[in-house]
């Protein structure tokens, strides 16, 4: 899940980017509104991370502007306002949640699952695959009872293909789930990872239209 962090608190900033790549998303970290937009026109994002007071603007109207064109990447607030009003006003712009600053980063963590999951159709984190169990809370799989371990970036790839069972993920969609822009994208990347995750999860678990991209297979 590719994550967009509006945050101009750059000590604050950096625990939290390191939180959620410890947590195996890619991460694109801004500190103004202006830069925020560049990136939303340049790739797609799975949530945004929206800091309420920037140095060229308030988070709000931001927010009821990207909702106001239709954008319905889901967004929740991290902010310092903490008063009952200030909540209010950020839920009824359209954000999916608001976390009042000092926060637990673990928090965090369970309140970016949640919020994913509910877009995904799917509010409960275990997902059984065939003979694959999934825990997206806690990040853990298990296949026919035994735990597998994965690479942060695998668990990236497979996430991209939980949320969107059954659907054709081009191999450019793919890679934007894996990397924030300052990364490197080889050219074989998304094929060696797909590779590995087969050896782990089993050949038909992910299926490949040739010269279209990939998607998950039947259960």
């Amino acid at each position: 899940m590719r994550i967009l962090l509006i945050e101009d608190d750059t000590v604050l900033g950096a625990a939290v980017r390191d939180q959620i790549a410890a947590d195996g998303h890619p991460v694109d970290w801004v500190t103004r509104l202006d830069t925020a937009r560049d990136a939303l026109a340049g790739a797609a994002f799975d949530l945004i991370l929206l800091d309420l007071m920037l140095p060229d603007g308030r988070g709000i109207p931001f927010l009821k502007a990207l909702r106001i064109r239709g954008d319905a990447t889901p967004v929740i607030i991290l902010t310092a306002l903490d008063q009952v009003s200030d909540r209010i006003e950020g839920l009824n712009a359209g954000a999916d949640d608001y976390i009042v600053k000092p926060f637990d980063l673990s928090e965090l963590s369970a309140r970016i699952g949640s919020v994913a999951r509910r877009y995904t159709g799917n509010p409960n984190p275990i997902v059984t695959h065939g003979d694959l169990e999934i825990d997206r809370a806690a990040r853990s799989i298990r296949r026919k009872g035994k735990p597998l371990q994965l690479t942060a970036r695998e668990w990236a790839l497979l996430e991209a293909f939980l949320t969107r069972p059954g659907q054709l993920l081009s191999k450019t969609q793919l890679e934007e789930k894996l990397y924030a822009f300052e990364s490197e994208v080889e050219s074989n990347t998304i094929e060696v990872h797909v590779s590995r995750l087969r050896k782990k999860l089993g050949s038909n678990v992910i299926e490949t239209e040739r010269g279209l991209g990939y998607r998950l297979g039947a259960p």
